[in-house]
């Protein structure tokens, strides 16, 4: 069962990203934002951004697959994933989709995808993390993953690593 709803709460998590893009662009136009790109240097730099948050997330998922998972929670790896883009992100593939969000807002010149958008794309992810995906994650893996998440930061590779 869980194999059949994971691509069904996949598909669900990519109509939310689109839902925001699209709203973005509704909002601009509603607002008035002023377009923020220099084209075509902000196309290219948009692009090199979502091509590398791409990559970023097809390499995380790569090694989900690896593990015998899914990127969706519902049907996640057995063990905990701590190789390659791992090592670095607890969630790299949350770091990739950010990535290409702002990458999007280059790109289209969208200040509200890029203030307002990914900000709460952020957030709603990081409240999810924390309030059912660390808690799970904790009781599967134990001292494991409470280690894990000490040393590791939750997104960023150099950011300052975590209390918790």
């Amino acid at each position: 069962m869980k194999l059949f709803l994971a691509p069904i709460a996949g598909l669900f998590y990519l109509s939310l990203i689109a839902f925001f893009i699209l709203a973005s662009l509704v909002v601009d136009r509603w607002l008035a934002f002023p377009k923020t790109a220099v084209y075509p240097l902000s196309l290219v730099i948009g692009c090199c951004l979502i091509a590398f948050g791409l990559f970023l997330t097809l390499l995380s998922v790569a090694y989900f697959l690896r593990a015998r998972g899914t990127p969706v929670p519902l049907s996640p790896p057995p063990r905990l994933v701590a190789a390659g883009p791992y090592r670095f992100a607890r969630n790299p593939m949350l770091t990739g989709i950010f990535i290409q969000l702002i990458g999007i807002a280059v790109a289209l010149g969208s200040l509200s995808l890029a203030f307002i958008f990914t900000p709460l794309f952020i957030i709603i992810n990081v409240w999810e993390l924390k309030q059912i995906e660390e808690p799970e994650l904790t009781r599967r893996f134990g001292q494991a993953y409470v280690e894990y998440r000490k040393r590791v930061p939750m997104f960023f590779p150099f950011s300052r690593k975590t209390r918790q």
